[in-house]
């Protein structure tokens, strides 16, 4: 297990779909195991591979999100058993120091594969399922920026292109999730 640098904003590899996984093999191991010590390292919620700078569909969460449950989730696929939602504050490992309001589904149905290619399903709500979104939308290429108001999201930009540590960065680029 390595604790390695965290990708930032600005880094094609956040905008671009994950590829879903086709090997559980020892090389998906070491991924899970370095999001889930990289994760521990920065104590964030949620990890996902291409904020380590890998394409594959893969994220690591906080165990005590779960109750020590589930800290991974392979090629996962989600859904939403109503419709109600939630508005909290939101962060990202990927772009450090912002905290937003963000609009998420409240509650969430993720179903996908441990790292030994085992099915799992989880069932989540609140923080759990905020979390479990938000990580699937880094598969997607999708970053919480991209849930803003358009007017929120180019006050944030401007905050992000003014941070010492987005070194000059090119603008980020707006998606719309598709979830």
């Amino acid at each position: 297990m390595t604790v390695l640098p965290i990708t930032l904003i600005g880094d094609p590899v956040l905008r671009t779909p994950a590829a879903p996984v086709t090997d559980f093999d020892a090389e998906l191991h070491k991924l899970v195991a370095d999001l889930t010590e990289t994760l521990a390292d920065r104590r964030g919620a949620g990890l996902a591979a291409p904020q380590l700078g890998v394409g594959l569909r893969v994220f690591a969460l906080a165990p005590q999100l779960s109750d020590g449950k589930f800290d991974h989730l392979v090629n996962p696929v989600l859904e939403f058993p109503d419709e109600e939602v939630q508005d909290g504050p939101e962060g990202c490992l990927s772009i450090p120091g912002i905290y937003l309001d963000t609009v998420r589904r409240q509650n969430v149905v993720a179903k996908g594969y441990t790292r030994h290619g085992d099915p799992i399903q989880l069932v989540g709500a609140g923080m759990l399922a905020r979390c479990v979104q938000h990580e699937t939308d880094h598969l997607d290429g999708v970053l919480f920026i991209d849930r803003q108001s358009p007017e929120r999201r180019e006050r944030l930009l401007t905050t992000i292109r003014e941070a010492a540590w987005s070194d000059g960065m090119p603008a980020p680029e707006v998606r719309l999730s598709p979830h």
